[in-house]
């Protein structure tokens, strides 16, 4: 343990402030991503209306990236940062003041949610591979999800249970989930503090939208595309089949919450003790966990499907993340020298990708779901996307071998006779 603190300390001012920033806002992410999703659910008991919150969120997201790159000419960084994190509280009370959830007040939340996201994570991004290199980068992210499966333990399991127990004693579960939404907003305000701590600069490249880049970088965005297949279903298809297949919120966050702990030393593990050349096999694990868990959950489409759908994510999920952006970021590397380009380009223009894929993946929910019904789009739509995605693992195949060749040729060659003693650049 001693070792790990040390190896933590070890690390630049501004990795800690960043990891410490986004470990605190994490406590409120199971919050967003469940049971918001499990609130419309409940208030409406339509799963169609929880696709269209999602669709709303992720249309939300790529505008606000591109309106975040233009505020970064005039705003600090850690200003946008903090303005993300604030505004999810700000979508959650949108959401309780509405009387009744019609598809115009759940798609002003989903917006308002939407840039939140688009916030968050374009400021995020971009700090997280400033802050890094392409050495350490698995280490943050399994040190990240670490923290986020521990969180996942305890957030899901006590604010479920505040839920039932409030709407046991008062009849009125609505009046729960405002406390909770009054909870989000004060650990955002203690996020956005832990964020203004640290030494964050802008980008120093003020142009950063483009129409054209190196070949390279669409491979990058076909595999943000199938990323971006699942993204949606990763999000709500837990809080939609629970509670349609078990029923209550308590047993949303139990089943979040069983395993958890397994999961959160693997992928610590993994983090600390893999190098960028096992990054295409953790990525393929996931791939291969999650395309298992879609199959399982459709054969059986049960309480005990379910739950075994939502244990096999708490591994898959993480594991497709400490590849998948560590894979990203180095990609943005080598570009960034090579086409001279600010880093938020790349960025901005990634999101481009996953909303792709997003509208791809809620399009195939909707479609089965209206022209079928409901429960072939839960049951099947999952299936698609997941076996879909197995295809991403040629691609992030491709992409590491010529990231090879790419860090090879910038090498440089401090002779002409001995050009093979020289090793390749990392970043």
């Amino acid at each position: 343990m001693r070792s790990e603190i040390a190896h933590f300390k070890s690390q630049s001012y501004n990795f800690k402030v960043l990891t410490l920033t986004n470990l605190i806002y994490s406590i409120v992410l199971p919050v967003i991503d469940i049971f918001v999703a499990a609130y419309v659910m409940r208030s409406s008991n339509d799963p169609v209306k929880v696709v269209v919150y999602q669709l709303t969120i992720y249309t939300g997201i790529p505008i606000t990236f591109l309106i975040n790159g233009y505020l970064l000419r005039t705003f600090s960084i850690k200003t946008l940062y903090s303005l993300g994190m604030m505004l999810s509280g700000i979508s959650m009370m949108v959401m309780m003041s509405l009387t009744t959830l019609d598809t115009v007040g759940i798609g002003v939340a989903g917006l308002i949610m939407g840039m939140s996201f688009g916030f968050y994570w374009a400021n995020r991004d971009f700090l997280a591979l400033a802050m890094t290199n392409d050495e350490n980068r698995n280490y943050y992210y399994g040190l990240e999800t670490f923290f986020y499966t521990i969180i996942a333990i305890i957030i899901p399991f006590s604010i479920g249970a505040f839920i039932e127990y409030q709407s046991a004693i008062s009849g009125n579960a609505q009046l729960a989930y405002r406390i909770v939404t009054g909870f989000v907003v004060f650990i955002t305000i203690l996020a956005s503090i832990m964020c203004f701590r640290g030494n964050f600069t802008n980008p120093t490249e003020k142009k950063f939208v483009y129409f054209k880049f190196d070949p390279y970088w669409y491979k990058l965005l076909r595999l943000a595309s199938l990323k971006g297949l699942v993204q949606g279903f990763l999000v709500t298809a837990p809080a939609m089949l629970i509670m349609l297949l078990v029923g209550k919120e308590g047993a949303l966050g139990t089943a979040q919450s069983v395993g958890a702990i397994i999961a959160a030393f693997v992928m610590y593990i993994i983090g600390r003790k893999t190098a960028p050349k096992h990054r295409v096999y953790v990525f393929g694990a996931g791939l291969l966990i999650f395309a298992i868990a879609a199959i399982i959950n459709g054969i059986l489409y049960n309480s005990t499907g379910v739950i075994i759908f939502m244990l096999l994510l708490l591994l898959a999920k993480p594991l497709l993340d400490i590849a998948y952006y560590p894979i990203q970021y180095s990609v943005i590397d080598i570009l960034t020298k090579k086409e001279k380009r600010s880093e938020f380009a790349y960025i901005l223009n990634h999101e481009a990708g996953l909303y792709i894929g997003r509208l791809v993946g809620a399009g195939t929910f909707l479609v089965l779901a209206y022209s079928f019904s409901v429960e072939i789009a839960l049951r099947y739509a999952i299936v698609i996307v997941a076996v879909l995605q197995l295809a991403s693992f040629w691609v992030a195949k491709d992409i590491i071998k010529q990231g090879k060749i790419e860090n090879i040729d910038d090498a440089p060659i401090l002779s002409n006779e001995e050009p093979t003693l020289v090793a390749p650049i990392t970043h």
